[in-house]
């Protein structure tokens, strides 16, 4: 479940192209480390997977869960650009709608800025999504 998320969410943002979005991984709390890391090119996009509550359709065989993502949009900031509003809501019109075999109603729930950086800005979009796992056909 997880790989087919995040390879269709990779997919949609790379779509948006290499100008908007420079770099795409895994979230590994890399804004609070981004002095002591190997930098990255920015705009960055880092996907991090919320604890998923599954619910037993069929013990053992079928689950469902409404599972969340936290997408971690970190970009240059300057004061006198205020581009940097505009990726995120780039970002969304390119997941509306997203679906896989395992996944459905990818929908939009929260989104904060986090100001906590002098040189960067952090707008974390979270998404809410229905998610089935079958482990036994």
């Amino acid at each position: 479940m997880r790989k087919e998320v995040y390879e269709k969410i990779r997919e949609k943002l790379l779509e948006i192209g290499e100008n908007e979005i420079a770099h795409i991984d895994m979230w590994n709390r890399n804004v609070e480390f981004i002095e002591q890391e190997t930098a990255w090119a920015r705009p960055a996009v880092f996907i991090e997977f919320e604890p998923v509550q599954w619910v037993s359709i069929v013990s053992g065989i079928q689950y469902r869960a409404e599972a969340k993502v936290r997408l971690h949009i970190v970009t240059d900031w300057d004061t006198q650009n205020t581009d940097v509003f505009e990726l995120p809501e780039k970002i969304h019109s390119a997941l509306a709608g997203l679906e896989g075999e395992s996944f459905t109603d990818f929908t939009l729930l929260e989104s904060h800025t986090n100001h906590n950086h002098e040189e960067i800005v952090e707008s974390i979009e979270v998404y809410s999504f229905m998610v089935f796992l079958n482990l036994k056909k």
